[in-house]
């Protein structure tokens, strides 16, 4: 099993963008397979799951637990 489908399946989703075009998107925390958190940006449809982007969440953007954003 990859790293992102990994986080998908071990995931929670702590941001949603109903707005976004074509469709609807999330990010998702989830773990890798060696421990680390690692946020997956999707789309959804209704039969289709899009990858958007997937990355390792940077301390200077992420609050500690690495679901709430920073304030600037």
């Amino acid at each position: 099993m990859g790293d992102v489908e990994r986080a998908l399946i071990s995931g929670e989703i702590i941001e949603q963008y109903p707005d976004d075009y074509p469709y609807p998107s999330c990010l998702i925390i989830g773990i890798d397979n060696a421990g680390k958190n690692l946020h997956v940006v999707c789309g959804v449809s209704e039969i289709e799951l899009w990858l958007i982007t997937a990355y390792y969440p940077d301390i200077e953007e992420w609050e500690t637990d690495l679901k709430t954003r920073k304030e600037i």
